[in-house]
């Protein structure tokens, strides 16, 4: 398992990340605002509370939060909760989202390597599709576990995104859900995105050659996490068919760790 015990990817890919995600703010705002009114919040939410700590009320931390959309479905469940987020435009789109569903939500600009929060603040952390576009993700999963409460919990949703690049199996399931899309005439995801400067970035990131989310349950071991869950088919609870087949080659996965 490479970089399992000191990250070294180079700085200046947070500012690279950074930037891709500043140009994509608006347009995932309005994925994200789709989802709180659609019937994929409720799944989200069953899913949370089925492996979340048993508290009625629980500080929560939602990381790299994007636009919002743990953060405001949380918040609307009666729970205190603290999103973060480097990227200003995100944050800026997720207030909008938050005052639009009239939610207090503590939104803070951090980088999520190094947390501005005390120790043993937070019953469950959330996080989704952040983890693979992190520069140092050991060190990151070291600080989250810093930030947990002792029987905290953190719930990790992520996929092998663009492992692609790094293995010519993946390329091919990558292709085919891309010609699977374009037959079913359905709106292909990726051919809204930057697919060049993504690939660039992800080229030099170091979970995009990693076989997940094994080198998951190996790092968070490392950090002193115990009573790890994966499920690796939670994509076929939470996507809808849409997702299904853009991403078919490449499922969501689900880590529940525990401090």
């Amino acid at each position: 398992m490479s970089q399992l015990l000191a990250d070294n990817a180079p700085h200046t890919l947070n500012h690279d990340v950074q930037r891709y995600w500043t140009h994509r703010a608006a347009d995932y705002s309005q994925l994200n605002a789709a989802e709180l009114v659609s019937a994929k919040r409720a799944r989200w939410l069953k899913k949370i509370q089925e492996y979340a700590p048993a508290k009625p009320i629980m500080k929560v931390l939602d990381i790299g939060t994007g636009p919002g959309f743990f953060a405001v479905m949380l918040a609307q469940a009666g729970h205190c909760v603290t999103a973060v987020d480097m990227t200003e435009a995100m944050l800026a789109q997720a207030r909008g989202n938050a005052a639009h569903h009239d939610v207090q939500v503590d939104f803070v600009s951090a980088d999520v390597h190094t947390l501005p929060f005390d120790d043993h603040q937070f019953d469950l952390i959330v996080t989704r599709n952040v983890t693979w576009n992190l520069t140092f993700p050991l060190q990151a999963y070291q600080e989250w576990y810093r930030v947990l409460a002792s029987g905290g919990r953190l719930l990790n949703f992520d996929a092998n995104w663009y492992l692609q690049l790094f293995d010519e199996k993946s390329r091919q399931g990558y292709l085919e859900d891309r010609a699977n899309a374009r037959y079913l005439g359905l709106d292909d995801h990726y051919a809204n995105t930057d697919t060049v400067a993504m690939e660039a970035i992800a080229r030099q990131l170091p979970l995009s050659r990693e076989r997940r989310p094994q080198w998951d349950v190996q790092a968070l071991l490392a950090c002193g996490y115990h009573k790890i869950i994966l499920d690796t088919r939670v994509g076929q609870e939470l996507w809808d068919d849409v997702e299904s087949v853009n991403y078919a080659s490449t499922p969501m996965f689900m880590v529940c760790a525990e401090k």
